[in-house]
């Protein structure tokens, strides 16, 4: 059993090897999400941290940030990379022109609900290729809408990720996913730490997620009773902390 990470360099770490150990296991779609306030803003960060892994495993990666002057920014920052370093694409210049035969793997960094049709296109193109979603945001209903091809076009992507690393803070409590273990609840304790309350195959959601966080917090377990609201504190509360001086 992986424990919770009590730093953001422990929870990149925990992650680093989740997504190696996945590829080792043959995933070659994989996307890792560490849901917390402000993290979007350390993508360039977060992708050099990832970018040595797939050099290790899938050999010459290519770089995918979701606009042109993202791209470009880390582009500036980088300097010389002996990988590139572009965009997910537009109408004007499909991604299909972006994809080359010497590209062995790929890594998107923070890509949205926008770009759901340009990652889908990557993934058919990309063949075997391994895939990294690097905190992507593919889920936002409010930007990609709720008519029926919309929402059957994120499904169908959806469908096809593989979690292999997930951590998000939640009012006294947390869901987290490390590879190879299955989901995980965990809840915060008097003294600010964490314990695990429950185990799934799948990620719990919802009611399902409810119902967990009832049971623990209440010893009920019916369909009306709400999770206790708790502040959140101990190790996450630092966390974010962390993140949002790291932005100021």
């Amino acid at each position: 059993m992986t424990a919770l990470p009590q730093t953001l360099d422990e929870a990149i770490s925990q992650a680093k090897a989740a997504t190696l150990q996945a590829l080792e296991d043959g995933r070659r779609l994989i996307q890792v999400e560490l849901v917390f306030p402000e993290i979007a803003l350390e993508a360039q960060k977060l992708a050099q941290d990832f970018i040595p892994i797939l050099q290790e495993f899938g050999g010459q990666p290519k770089i995918f940030f979701p606009d042109t002057g993202a791209a470009a920014l880390a582009r500036r920052d980088w300097g010389e990379t002996p990988f590139k370093v572009t965009d997910l694409g537009s109408s004007r210049s499909p991604i299909d022109n972006k994809i080359d035969p010497e590209d062995e793997s790929f890594l998107v960094v923070n890509p949205s609900s926008v770009e759901v049709g340009q990652v889908e296109r990557l993934v058919n193109l990309a063949g075997d290729r391994p895939i990294i979603l690097l905190i992507p945001k593919l889920e936002d209903v409010a930007v990609v809408g709720i008519g029926y091809t919309a929402r059957q076009l994120r499904e169908r992507l959806l469908s096809q990720i593989y979690s292999c690393y997930y951590i998000r803070p939640l009012e006294g409590a947390a869901l987290y996913r490390c590879h190879p273990h299955p989901w995980q609840v965990w809840l915060e304790t008097a003294d600010g730490n964490y314990t695990q309350i429950a185990e799934q195959p799948q990620k719990p959601v919802g009611e399902a997620l409810d119902r967990i966080l009832i049971r623990a917090t209440t010893g009920e377990n019916t369909e009306e009773a709400t999770p206790t609201q708790k502040r959140r504190g101990g190790i996450f509360g630092e966390l974010e902390r962390f993140i949002k001086a790291l932005t100021q």
